[in-house]
C-alpha cells in the first residue's frame, strides 16, 4: 500500500508539472497583453505581466475591424450552433431506433460519408452555385453537420431507457413531443458536449473564411488574428495604425487580440465541462 501511495504522488507531481509546462505558452500571451509595452519590446516579460496596464488590450477592443469581426464570429457561432443541433438531434432520433425502415442503408451512407469526404473543391462550386459565396451563411452552412457528433447523440439516444419513451407514447404523445419533452432532457450530457464541439468549431473557423469569403466586413475572429500578424509584422501600414504600434508594441497587440478572442470559451467552458466526460463515454460505447 505504501508503494502505491508513493507512485501516485510522483504520478500527481509529474502530471502537475506537465499541466504547468502547457500553461506557460497561455500565462507567456497574458502578460504580455497587460505589461507596459516598453518591457514586452525589451523581452522582459515572462509569465507575470509587468508594469500592468491595459492600454494594449483597450486599443484592440476600440479598433473597428476587432468589434466587427467578432459580431461576425459571434453571429455564426450562435446560429451555425444552433442549426447544427438541430440537425444532429433530427438525424440522430430515427437511426437510434431498430424499427426504423433502412436503418442501416442510412448507416452506411452516413459512415461512407464521414471517411470519404467530397473534398474542397466540390463543395466550393456548391455554394458557388447556391449564391452563398461572400455571405454569413457560407460560414454558418459550411460546419453545420457532423456525422461523427450525430453517432455520438444517436448512441447516446440508444442507451436512454426505451420503457420512458413507451410510457410517453401510450399518453398519447407523438413522436416529436417524445423527443422534445423526454429523450432531449434525458440526453443533456451529451447535448451539452455536443454544442460545445460545434461551438469551438465556428468560433475558430478560418478556412472557411478563407475559402468562400473575400468581403472584409464578413472577416472572422481568425481572419482579424491572422491579418494583424500580418500587419504589426509588416513595414506598409496605415498612418493610425503605425502611429498606434509606436507607442504600443506588436506583440503585445497579439497577445491581447488572442487573449480578448479566448475569453468567450474560457467562459463557457467551465459550465459545460462536467458534462464532458459522461456525455463522450456513454455516447461513444455502443454502436
Amino acid at each position: 500500500m505504501k508503494k502505491l501511495k508513493k507512485f501516485d504522488i510522483v504520478l500527481y507531481i509529474i502530471m502537475t508539472t506537465l499541466g504547468f509546462i502547457t500553461l506557460i505558452p497561455v500565462l507567456k500571451v497574458v502578460a504580455e497583453a497587460l505589461s507596459d509595452p516598453r518591457y514586452v519590446v525589451l523581452g522582459e516579460v515572462g509569465i507575470l505581466p509587468k508594469g500592468f496596464t491595459l492600454d494594449t488590450i483597450l486599443f484592440v477592443l476600440r479598433r473597428v475591424e476587432f468589434l466587427n469581426s467578432f459580431k461576425v464570429t459571434v453571429i455564426i457561432t450562435i446560429v451555425g450552433t444552433l442549426l447544427a443541433m438541430v440537425l444532429t438531434v433530427t438525424a440522430a432520433y430515427p437511426l437510434s431506433k431498430p424499427s426504423f425502415r433502412g436503418r442501416k442503408f442510412f448507416l452506411y451512407i452516413f459512415v461512407f460519408i464521414m471517411l470519404f469526404s467530397a473534398g474542397m473543391v466540390p463543395k466550393y462550386l456548391l455554394f458557388r452555385s447556391l449564391g452563398l459565396i461572400n455571405t454569413i451563411w457560407a460560414l454558418i452552412f459550411s460546419a453545420s453537420f457532423s456525422v461523427f457528433n450525430m453517432f455520438v447523440v444517436k448512441n447516446y439516444f440508444e442507451g436512454l431507457p426505451e420503457s420512458v419513451e413507451e410510457a410517453a407514447k401510450i399518453d398519447g404523445a407523438s413522436n416529436t413531443k417524445t423527443l422534445l419533452t423526454v429523450v432531449l432532457p434525458m440526453s443533456s450530457p451529451v447535448l451539452a458536449t455536443v454544442t460545445l464541439f460545434y461551438g469551438v468549431t465556428y468560433w475558430n473557423s478560418y478556412f472557411s473564411g478563407i475559402m468562400y469569403i473575400t468581403d472584409p466586413k464578413l472577416k472572422t475572429l481568425q481572419q482579424y488574428l491572422y491579418d494583424l500578424i500580418k500587419m504589426t509584422s509588416s513595414s506598409d501600414l496605415s498612418a493610425t495604425d503605425a502611429e498606434a504600434l509606436a507607442t504600443l508594441s506588436g506583440d503585445a497587440v497579439r497577445s491581447a487580440t488572442i487573449l480578448v478572442s479566448t475569453i468567450p470559451i474560457l467562459v463557457l467552458y467551465p459550465y459545460l465541462q462536467k458534462y464532458f466526460v459522461k456525455g463522450i463515454t456513454i455516447g461513444s460505447v455502443k454502436g
